[in-house]
């Protein structure tokens, strides 16, 4: 257990710098920029989502990765299916060939996971800081004793400490009516989150299959995750997990909105609206119709057509033929 300890502490001592150092950095600009009160709870609540904020900006990159990989997903669910129907009987070989498949296409399953890994070990860094060092007035990294203690001592709206928790209310309502209307928050924008993505940004083939069974499995599982863990989060963690989640509910129906991907809801939408806009303007609106390519079946060669007999012909069968007559010069057939 030693061990494990030691090894823990050398992995969570690094985000113990970066997080206090975002923190504290926003809690001097409310504090002594905009001159807000440096022990009030809406000061450091406005710090915790100013953190929120600054994390998720800097993991746009892997949330792009995250929705290519996803639609890259969707669009092969097609072959997926293929794949499955043809080789439903061998299962290493299924695997095999859906690897490969993964591979050719440049798709990534676990690439929907990365946002949500990487925030984790930011979450607990931020749990810890506000449930041991905050709650307790213990100093570490860049959050001093000093700020460590008037952290643990913020209170919202004066009657609400921002390291109490739903469990934890020592019998104040406000703090369990804060508390719930916080997991509420964040499960709801979880399973709209969800929900969003299955309902308009995910073609018809999509749907069924694995993939959407593991979509679905999400849909209804995160939400009850957060609200059975969110009773026992201190109040400024729950803030700073529904910042987050609005960050990514909004960050989500911007890019569904401006690039859809293809043969989905989303995308109808985006037509509807680009040839609303087009005409609006007064430009000419051009409605792509797509042919289907049907391919011509090879035709077989023309059969030639035997030369008409005379009924001697006819009657000598497949005997052989007399050679005919040479026409006589300038002269006509009787």
């Amino acid at each position: 257990m030693g061990t494990l300890g030691a090894i823990g502490h050398l992995i969570m001592t690094p985000l113990y710098y970066a997080i206090s150092a975002v923190l504290v950095a926003w809690h001097w600009l409310f504090s002594e920029v905009l001159r807000m009160d440096p022990n009030g709870g809406g000061t450091w609540v406005l710090s915790i989502i100013g953190l929120t904020l600054t994390v998720r900006a800097a993991l746009i990159p892997l949330f792009v990765k995250q929705i290519k990989s996803s639609r890259n997903m969707q669009l092969i669910q097609p072959k997926v299916k293929e794949l499955q129907k043809k080789y439903g009987h061998d299962r290493e070989r299924l695997a095999q060939e859906t690897m490969k498949l993964y591979k050719d296409s440049g798709t990534n399953p676990f690439a929907s996971c990365l946002p949500i890994l990487i925030q984790m070990p930011i979450f607990l860094a931020l749990f810890r800081l506000l449930d041991h060092h905050a709650a307790k007035g213990d100093g570490v990294a860049f959050l001093t004793t000093s700020l460590a203690e008037s952290f643990g001592n913020a209170e919202l709206f004066g009657v609400v400490p921002l390291k109490a928790t739903f469990l934890r209310s020592d019998g104040v309502l406000a703090v369990q009516i804060v508390a719930a209307i916080l997991v509420v928050a964040m499960t709801f924008t979880t399973f709209t989150t969800q929900r969003q993505l299955m309902s308009k940004n995910m073609p018809p083939d999509a749907l069924t299959g694995p993939y959407a069974q593991q979509q679905k499995l999400l849909l209804y599982v995160l939400p009850v995750v957060f609200a059975v863990g969110g009773i026992a989060f201190p109040i400024g963690v729950l803030f700073y997990w529904t910042t987050s989640n609005l960050w990514t509910m909004g960050q989500q129906f911007y890019v569904i909105r401006n690039n859809p991907a293809p043969g989905t809801a989303a995308a109808k939408a985006k037509e509807d609206r680009d040839r609303a806009k087009a005409a609006k303007h007064g430009k000419p609106v051009e409605i792509e119709t797509v042919t289907p390519v049907v391919e011509e079946e090879p035709r077989a060669p023309k059969r030639q057509q035997p030369k008409k007999q005379s009924r001697e012909q006819r009657k000598k069968g497949s005997g052989p033929r007399p050679a005919p007559k040479p026409k006589p010069q300038g002269g006509t057939d009787e």
